[in-house]
């Protein structure tokens, strides 16, 4: 749900090789800068530095109360001991450092190279974020990677690059070879280089340890002497005490009594669709014992509970895998809880004509998803309404080829809470209340009724959507984005948006945004020739006159501006009634506040430091209210060409 725009991928440059690297610090400059001075060469490993644990990328008291409680810890790379490179910082898109999570990671090279993790609690999994090349006509390749326990090798993960690497432009093409259309938005000379714009690097690969290990021991990840890689690049891991499977529910009806195969050898489509028809029927759940089952199509669910023994021991997976409601068109779906397994697919590229989502349809009337982990499909979860009432908890959504979750055209009454996504191909959360039309023009319903009302996004952890935005709501009534975390927006967007455009209704009621955290947000928009802020309004189809109130965010590290309103093109809309009220603004590449509109808005508290270029930057007769306690930004640069080139800053320190 965005433009399309572009930038050569640069390569890093390269660093002499070390045995063991201590990296505590923080900083992450703009640009591919180099590190601080490196240890001396040494003959044998060094005792490595202890385990860091990270949320985002940075130290976790930075985002304390906000974003998700997951039941994992985060250790990033470039804080482990290695022999390998660490690569970045770098925010220029279209290369492996600014897709990472903390826009560091480390490239492992060289057969024997090694990244070793330092454990700060007991665990007995590992969850790694990593990259390989493509195959050189596309497609992806695989090859294996060593897991060391304490020094010795107990496994070998696969990785592959078959999910990732995409190319050109939107809906983007694996073929390494794509050109892109002869258009004007394009701004590269002819002819252009391939690969066109590679991104959507990486990928994700859990594994049960089958021991446990305790805090102060080791693991290392090491090519192996005889890797088949040329290179892999570790990004972070996830380390996880992995409970135990849950047992089947007293009265539950088991798939596997229906003819699913738990070895995944046989489909198993018809079993659960058998299953669920007799669950819905005797009011009885359905449950998923230990396995992994292939379905590849959807399951309509429609008042029925469906759980597993847990997301590591139940997986679902194959191709056109997932459970849907019904569709609104058809009455919806109501009471359906879905909990406690895993929806895995084989999505390659992106289809937007084709229903190839974990999660879709109609799922209202007091429904549940929770505790599910979904990857490689093409939207973790998408939603078509109106429909009303529904939890989405607890969920870890990654390696999407589109949005993580969406809540289209006419949905209310939603929560969704406490949800962690990382590597999404688009918008991480997104309410699109979508203005249907006829072919004639006229509205389908009502713009009214196809608002998205009364939804609350909170506490979710969104982390390295390659293109768009973290949180997007495109129109709408009286919703509420609050206490999350987003970090590490690539291209084409920012941490936090409002959007009057793709076809949304106009904006009315107040919109909320109230205590979140933005991470290194904010991206270079090249047609454009300036920044895209970290909290960002723009009034492409129409003025955003309907409230909005900003209380208690904070922005760390924003690649360019923090706060950001622009109009449309050719029509200059405006975007009014902004009220900005508490905020921490602790690192800016260019400015606090970036105005591209005519307007108006009131700031109050709004506490900055840090900033690259200058505090206030205006093009338009925006008019600021001053309500009080406002320090470090009210310097006003009018009227010349916004920055198009950030400033590195300090790291962030005291935003809480």
């Amino acid at each position: 749900m965005s433009d399309q725009h572009s930038q050569h991928p640069r390569r890093p440059a390269r660093r002499r090789r070390i045995r063991a690297v201590v990296a505590g610090s923080f900083v992450v400059a703009l640009g591919a800068g180099t590190l601080g001075a490196h240890p001396a060469l040494a003959t044998a490993d060094p005792p490595g530095p202890a385990g860091v644990e990270t949320v985002a990328g940075l130290p976790p008291h930075l985002t304390a109360g906000r974003g998700a409680t997951v039941p994992f810890v985060e250790q990033e790379a470039e804080n482990a001991a290695t022999t390998g490179e660490i690569i970045g910082p770098d925010r220029n898109a279209y290369t492996l450092p600014s897709e990472a999570s903390g826009r560091r990671a480390v490239k492992l090279d060289a057969p024997g190279e090694w990244v070793e993790f330092t454990l700060t609690r007991d665990t007995n999994s590992l969850n790694v974020r990593y990259a390989v090349p493509d195959a050189e006509q596309g497609g992806g390749i695989t090859g294996p990677l060593d897991v060391y326990l304490n020094n010795q090798r107990r496994h070998t993960i696969t990785l592959t690059s078959e999910f990732s690497w995409l190319y050109s432009t939107y809906p983007f093409s694996n073929d390494p070879r794509a050109v892109p259309p002869d258009d004007w938005w394009i701004p590269e000379p002819r002819p252009v280089k391939t690969p066109f714009r590679p991104h959507h690097f990486y990928a994700e690969q859990r594994l049960l340890l089958g021991k446990t290990l305790h805090a102060g021991q080791k693991i290392k990840l090491k090519l192996p002497h005889d890797s088949t890689l040329p290179w892999a690049v570790i990004d972070l891991v996830d380390f996880e005490m992995v409970a135990k499977p849950k047992k089947m529910p007293r009265g539950a009806l088991s798939v596997v009594d229906f003819g699913a195969d738990p070895t995944g050898v046989r489909e198993s489509a018809d079993a659960f669709d058998a299953a669920v028809a007799a669950g819905r029927a005797s009011g009885r759940t359905v449950f998923i014992p230990q396995g992994t089952y292939q379905v590849n199509r959807h399951v309509v669910v429609d008042d029925v509970t469906v759980t597993g023994a847990g997301n590591w021991h139940s997986v679902v997976r194959g191709d056109g895998v997932g459970f849907y409601g019904k569709w609104a068109a058809d009455g919806g779906s109501h009471d359906v809880h879905l909990s406690d397994f895993a929806i895995i697919g084989n999505i390659r590229e992106r289809r937007d004509d084709l229903q190839v989502n974990g999660i879709g349809g109609a799922l209202g009337g007091g429904s549940t998803v929770e505790r599910l982990y979904i990857q490689r499909t093409k939207v973790g979860m998408w939603f078509d309404g109106p429909f009303h009432g529904l939890t989405v908890r607890d969920n870890m959504i990654v390696d999407q080829m589109a949005d993580g979750l969406n809540l289209r055209r006419g949905i209310s009454g939603v929560r969704v809470t406490n949800n962690f996504l990382r590597n999404l191909g688009d918008d991480g959360l997104a309410m699109w209340s979508h203005f249907v039309k006829n072919p004639d023009g006229t509205p389908e319903t009502s713009e009214e009724a196809d608002q998205d009302h009364d939804n609350v996004y909170d506490h979710n952890t969104v982390i390295a959507p390659v293109l768009a935005n973290g949180i997007a709501i495109y129109g709408g009534r009286d919703n509420v984005v609050s206490d999350n975390v987003v970090a590490e927006t690539v291209r084409e967007g920012g941490g936090l948006h409002a959007g009057y455009r793709h076809g949304s209704t106009r904006f009315s009621g107040t919109l909320t945004f109230a205590r979140n955290t933005t991470v290194r947000a904010g991206v270079l928009d090249l047609n454009w020739n300036f920044g895209v802020g970290a909290l960002w309004f723009y009034s492409l189809d129409g003025p955003m006159d309907a409230r909005i109130d900003v209380v208690d965010n904070s922005f760390l590290d924003s690649t360019y501006s923090a706060i950001m309103a622009v109009k449309g093109h050719p029509e200059a809309h405006s975007v009014s009634n902004i009220h900005v009220d508490g905020a921490c603004i602790d690192g800016a590449g260019t400015y606090a506040l970036q105005l591209q509109v005519a307007g108006a808005g009131s700031f109050t508290g709004v506490e900055a430091r840090n900033l690259g270029v200058g505090g206030t930057w205006r093009g338009d007769p925006f008019e600021i209210t001053d309500g009080g306690g406002n320090s470090g930004w009210q310097n006003d640069i009018r009227w010349n060409w916004p920055m198009d080139t950030a400033r590195p800053v300090a790291p962030p320190t005291n935003c809480a």
